[in-house]
Parts: structure tokens; C-alpha cells; sequence
């Protein structure tokens, strides 16, 4: 068991008043017993009368035989503490575009406190992207429309599995990863040098303004009381919602947050099969076990999972299997506050990891429905392809997994892990390790609120449970493959795909820009032909079953073909990082600038040109020509990996 000691908020009050701006006085009240709340308010008002609106606690948990009492307060994780007040105004997702069609429509938000509703993007990027639009503070809702089933009548949970309108999604708003008072390095120990409040502020990953996650019934409420220019049609809400219009005003929106930064202990379990042949070459499986409330689907449909592949295996074991690698279980404290348990885990670990780790599985949610879904580094895509075809799909016991993909039209499609959603992120993004994300559905209206819980799960998210153990099958197959194969199955040839294609969009995107892709193109031609080359080295020495005298005889050699195959990920970090995001590290997949929850391909690049299209000078386009030889620099440098000799 690992501890560490980490910095977090926690809420201690919230209040949030709503009244019109014609209001000779206003009323503050402390709403919200999580989740329950709703909005008490006079008739909508037809005159200049004063009115007011504010949310007030009900317990309804008490239908649910009084687990009301068992979760905590609605809050977002490190919201900045305050008080504000201003004008309302709405601005759909919170997103980049959204206040660009604001703008262009001539309305001012400045000064505003501003209602967005969740999806599309990461919550905290909602926060950030409110306070580069001037705004003070931002109310974040889950809408009907995306979480509530629509309306026309559509019943919700626990009737059917969508959101109760008193439902609230809370989360983090953080935009890094790990202690925020340790980037880059670990905090897992007293006295360890720590930046300060203010420094941590000025570093740019916390938020500046209040923020407060609310219900679709208090978001639609508000709604009403809003003005002005009537929004598009893809910014309205259900055929059942109110008009919405962007305001600002008349309504107006006091927002009090109180909150203090705590230090606390948190505790990373981690368990161990040493490997026989080569104790010293790590697969690692984790999964993280906090969850902002129940939490059956996220994460303990992925905590399940973990736990019977761990029992899976030690069966194994008594039985006298023992794995050719080292085999460890990681269960992550401290997931939802920013990835804290692996980030500092792997911060504390780094240079070991960087040399010993053949790949990181991880699984956040094994179970939101139906439907599997993975993401992965392209080397592994086919590897995750043919241990599908091992398993029974759970819901259709006449057909593989697999064989439920082909009729899909996703199939092939494996994502990537360039999203910071999961504790894949300090793996992939910061040392460059190989990786997979697995799951059993895709989405899930009750994400985050008190109503995942076990019932949610048995009569909408798996019933019959055998999407848990289908999700463990493949989970176990893939780590039992990793450990054991002579020769790592890795294949490059898709991961050469992946950089083709995403140079070829790259080269239409800038087709009428002075930007040369010459340099991108050679070094992908450059890892084509070193993949060609390692992938018939491969084929050769399996055919002739020659890695068995290999082992016996020279046994570094298979060693050194397999360093080549699980160093060439590493090859593609820079120790500079990206600009302005030194600690994402991988020049081919981190985070959207803009949304914590994107995964970009060449992020480098996407942020440079995004920066240039606003600039459009000289200087920012040479920026995106630098960019540009940075990745080709680190495909370079995987193509000599995988090759193994000096030039």
C-alpha cells in the first residue's frame, strides 16, 4: 500500500439567491442537500412587479429509504471560494464557439454570472473559458435534453435510467493533474516542498471564479427569468423546455462559495505477481476506487473488474502458472480530484517506470451499458481486435464480442487516449508508456450524481452482470498476453496509420499557409519502413520458432527486440513538453487545450495553429513551423528506437 499527502478543497457553505433587477431587496438562502433541491419561486412575471427565485432543500432521498444523508453537499472540487452577483446570462455549452456566436451576435457578457449546461466539453474548461469571456461565475446544469431523456414524457430514474430533474452532476475544475501544489514532482511525503496558494493560482490549472454545479429543474427555472436575444435552435433545451434566450438579465444571480484547501493522507493499494523470466518488465492493470457519491458505475464496475481478474489470476497461480513478467495491481485513491492517486504515483516513480513498464491497462468504468469500447496507443489496437474475439459478448451469447463490432458502424474504431479523463493520463501523456482504456457502454445520464448507485446498475447499466465479467475477460486476456508472449505483441503499423492520416487533415487544414509538412512527412515515411522492418523480424523468428532457441541460447536478443517495441512510446515525449503545458509531455496525444476531455493528435501543433488563426503574424506562424518539427523530430527518434542501431 502506497500513501501520499495532497492538497484538495473541500465546500463548506454554498448560497445562491436569484431575483429580478427591478428588486427593492433579495433573500439568501442555504440551499442544496445533495442532490435535492429546487427552485421556489412566484409566478413568472408578466409586469416590472419584483420577484424573486431561490433554490431550496427538499429531501426527496427520503423516498429512497433516508440514503439522503450519506453524500455530501453539491460542490465542484477546488471551485474558487466568493461571493458575486450579476446579471444572468446563458451560453449553451460554455464552449469556445459558444462565445464566438455570443460575440458575433453583439452581446456583452461581461460582468455576467453565466448558466451553461454540462456535456461536450470538461467541466473545469466550462469554468475557464467563463472567466477569459469576463464573466464572474458560472452555474453549470444538467439539461433535460441530455440527461433527461428529452422530455415527452420520457420517466426518469428510478422508472427508467435518465436523470431526475433534481439531479445534479458535481465532479472537479481542476485542469491539471495531480497535487496542484506539487506539478511534476511527488507529493507523498510530509515536508515536501509545496508551491503556495498564490502560486498555485498564478500556475493557471485552478479556477478564478465561483462556480456551482446545479440541477436540470433549478437550471430550466433560471432559464425563464432570462431575456434578450431568443438563442439557435441547437442551444434549446426539450420540446418540453422554456424558450431559452442568452440575456443578460433581468434576472440576477448572488453566488456565495465557501471553501478551505485541506491537506489530507490518501492511500494507493497495489498489488504484486512477479514475473519469473523478467521480473524487472512491468504490466500494470489499474483502476480507481473513489467516487463523488455510490459510485456503482464509476468506478466500481471498473473496481469489480479489477477484483476478479485478481482472483482470476491467483486460480492461476495455484494451479502452477507463474507469468513471464511481473504483473502489478494498481487501485488509485484520489481519481476524481484530478488524478492524484497515479499522477503522484508515477511523478514518485518516474525513471523506473520509464525504463521497466511494458504497458499500462486501465479501466475506469467497466459498465455504463452496452456496447464495448476501447482506446488505446495504436500498437496495441490489435491486440485489443483479437482478444474480442475470445469473448462472449454479453448480450448475444451466438456471438463473440468481436463479432458485435463488425456489425457496428464503429468497427475498427479504437480511440485514443489523448483525453485527460482517466489515470491513463500520467502513463500516456507524461512518460509515454503504452496503454488501453476499456469499457461496456458509452456514457450515462446519472454520471456523477447519487443515483449511480446499485440499482441504477442492476436495472439499466448490466442486469445480469455479464457485462462485468465479459469486461474482466478481455481485461485479463490482454494483461495475461503482455506477461506472457516471448515476443511483445505489439504492431506499429497502425500507429504509422494514425500519423498519416492525421498529417494528411494537418496538410488540407494549412494548404493555403506558407507551412511546410515536408519534415512531418519524411519521418513518418522513416517509422513506415522501421515498422515494415521490425514486423517482418518478427514474423520471421515466429515462423521459424526461433525465439525459443533464441531465449535458451541468447536470450538478450529477444530481450532487445522487445526493448525496441516498448521503448519506441517513450521516444515520442520531449522532456520541454508542450508550450505552456510543460508537464504533458507526448507529442502526439494530450488533452484539447480547450477541453480536458479531447484528445488531440500532434496537440503541439493544434495549439499553435489555433493561436495563429487568432494572431495571424509571422511570429505566431513560425511558431506553428516549429511545432511541426518537434513531431518530427520525436517520430525520428521512435523510428531509431524501433530499429535499434545508431546512425
Amino acid at each position: 500500500m502506497a500513501s501520499g499527502i495532497i492538497t484538495t478543497m473541500i465546500a463548506l457553505t454554498t448560497t445562491l439567491s436569484f431575483y429580478l433587477t427591478s428588486s427593492p431587496s433579495k433573500h439568501t438562502i442555504t440551499p442544496y442537500t445533495y442532490p435535492h433541491h429546487s427552485l421556489t419561486t412566484n409566478q413568472y412575471p408578466t409586469t416590472s412587479t419584483p420577484s424573486r427565485a431561490a433554490p431550496t432543500s427538499r429531501n426527496r432521498g427520503q423516498r429512497r429509504g433516508g440514503i439522503l444523508h450519506q453524500v455530501e453537499p453539491t460542490f465542484h472540487a477546488y471551485a474558487k471560494p466568493g461571493t458575486v452577483t450579476g446579471p444572468v446570462a446563458y451560453v449553451n455549452y460554455g464552449r469556445v464557439e459558444d462565445y464566438a456566436a455570443i460575440k458575433k451576435a453583439g452581446i456583452n457578457i461581461t460582468g455576467c454570472i453565466v448558466l451553461a449546461r454540462y456535456g461536450k466539453i470538461y467541466r473545469g474548461d466550462i469554468v475557464e473559458n467563463v472567466y477569459d469571456a469576463g464573466a464572474i461565475g458560472v452555474l453549470i446544469y444538467s439539461d433535460r435534453k441530455d440527461y433527461g431523456g428529452g422530455g415527452g414524457g420520457t420517466k426518469w430514474f428510478p422508472d427508467d435510467k435518465w436523470l431526475p430533474p433534481s439531479g445534479v452532476q458535481v465532479g472537479s475544475v481542476f485542469n491539471g493533474a495531480g497535487d496542484p501544489t506539487t506539478p511534476g514532482w511527488p507529493s507523498s511525503m510530509e515536508g515536501c516542498e509545496r508551491l503556495s496558494q498564490d502560486e498555485v493560482e498564478r500556475a493557471g490549472d485552478l479556477p478564478l471564479i465561483p462556480s456551482l454545479p446545479i440541477s436540470g429543474a433549478d437550471g430550466e427555472e433560471i432559464l425563464r427569468w432570462i431575456g434578450g436575444v431568443v438563442a439557435e435552435d441547437e442551444w434549446q433545451g426539450d420540446e418540453d423546455a422554456p424558450v431559452y434566450r442568452i440575456g443578460p438579465g433581468p434576472g440576477v444571480v448572488e453566488l456565495s462559495y465557501k471553501a478551505k484547501q485541506v491537506i489530507s493522507t490518501i492511500q494507493n493499494v497495489i498489488g504484486i505477481i512477479e514475473g519469473t523470466e523478467e521480473p524487472d518488465r512491468f504490466v500494470i492493470l489499474g483502476n480507481h476506487r473513489d467516487a463523488w457519491t455510490f459510485g456503482a458505475v464509476d468506478p466500481n464496475s471498473g473496481t469489480a473488474a479489477l477484483l476478479e481478474v485478481a482472483e482470476r489470476f491467483e486460480k492461476l497461480r495455484k494451479e502452477g502458472w507463474k507469468p513471464r513478467r511481473t504483473i502489478i495491481f494498481c487501485n488509485w485513491d484520489a481519481e476524481e480530484y484530478g488524478l492524484i492517486g497515479s499522477t503522484e504515483w508515477v511523478e514518485e516513480n518516474r525513471e523506473m517506470l520509464a525504463s521497466k513498464v511494458v504497458a499500462y491497462l486501465n479501466v475506469d468504468i467497466a459498465v455504463a451499458g452496452a456496447g464495448f469500447q476501447a482506446s488505446a496507443t495504436p500498437q496495441l489496437d490489435r491486440l485489443i481486435i483479437e482478444v474480442t474475439k475470445q469473448v462472449q459478448d454479453p448480450d448475444n451469447s451466438s456471438q463473440t464480442v468481436y463479432d458485435s463490432r463488425v456489425k457496428t458502424a464503429k468497427y475498427p474504431e479504437i480511440g485514443r487516449l489523448g483525453g485527460g479523463g482517466s489515470d491513463y493520463s500520467a502513463f500516456v501523456q507524461h512518460i509515454g508508456v503504452p496503454a488501453t482504456d476499456i469499457s461496456f457502454g458509452d456514457g450515462y445520464p446519472v454520471y456523477h450524481s447519487m443515483y449511480d448507485d446499485f440499482v441504477w446498475m442492476s436495472k439499466f447499466g448490466d442486469p445480469m452482470f455479464r457485462r462485468h465479467v465479459a469486461a474482466a475477460s478481455i481485461w485479463g486476456l490482454v494483461a495475461l498476453q503482455l506477461a506472457d508472449e516471448e515476443i511483445l505483441p505489439f504492431n506499429y503499423s497502425s500507429y504509422v496509420n494514425e500519423l498519416q492520416n492525421t498529417a494528411e487533415d494537418l496538410e488540407t487544414e494549412l494548404s493555403d499557409k506558407s507551412i511546410s509538412l515536408t519534415p512531418l512527412f519524411k519521418s513518418i515515411e522513416k517509422m513506415k519502413n522501421t515498422a515494415v522492418r521490425i514486423h517482418d523480424e518478427i514474423k520471421e523468428i515466429k515462423e521459424r520458432k526461433g525465439w525459443a532457441f533464441m531465449w535458451k541460447n541468447q536470450p538478450w536478443r529477444v530481450r532487445e527486440l522487445n526493448d525496441r517495441l516498448m521503448m519506441a512510446e517513450r521516444a515520442l515525449t520531449d522532456r520541454d513538453g508542450l508550450p505552456g503545458r510543460p508537464w504533458y509531455k507526448h507529442m502526439i496525444y494530450a488533452p484539447s487545450k480547450h477541453n480536458n476531455y479531447g484528445s488531440k493528435c500532434f496537440p503541439g501543433i493544434d495549439d499553435a495553429v489555433e493561436n495563429a488563426n487568432k494572431l495571424d503574424t509571422k511570429d505566431s506562424w513560425g511558431v506553428v513551423q516549429h511545432e511541426i518539427w518537434r513531431v518530427s523530430r520525436v517520430t525520428t527518434q521512435a523510428s531509431l528506437v524501433l530499429h535499434g542501431e545508431l546512425t
